[in-house]
């Protein structure tokens, strides 16, 4: 019989886990994407061709020189709202190809 002392939170063994085994560098890449689609909306996620976290600034792709020149004024938005919806400041540079 396991005694009170031995129980743990689920959310507590996952974060252990994912800090021995370092896969928040992973987890950090696809929660980028799906923050990103969640911001930005349908609209603008069918003209992004491919979302990539490295380190501290996020790359878009973009299949619309319009869109990536209208995004590109709203930088510091872009980049507050997706650290907002992460919970965290992940996010210190934006760059739109």
């Amino acid at each position: 019989m396991a005694r009170q002392n031995d129980h743990q939170l689920l959310s507590d063994v996952l974060k252990e886990f994912v800090s021995k085994n370092k896969l928040q560098k992973g987890l950090d890449k696809v929660e980028v994407r799906d923050a990103w689609e969640q911001i930005m909306g349908p609209a603008i996620t069918k003209y992004t061709r491919n979302v990539k976290l490295d380190r501290d600034t996020l790359y878009i792709e973009l299949t619309s020189s319009v869109l990536r020149e209208e995004l590109s004024y709203g930088k510091e938005k872009i980049i507050y709202n997706l650290n907002e919806a992460m919970n965290r400041d992940l996010i210190k540079k934006l760059v739109l190809r």
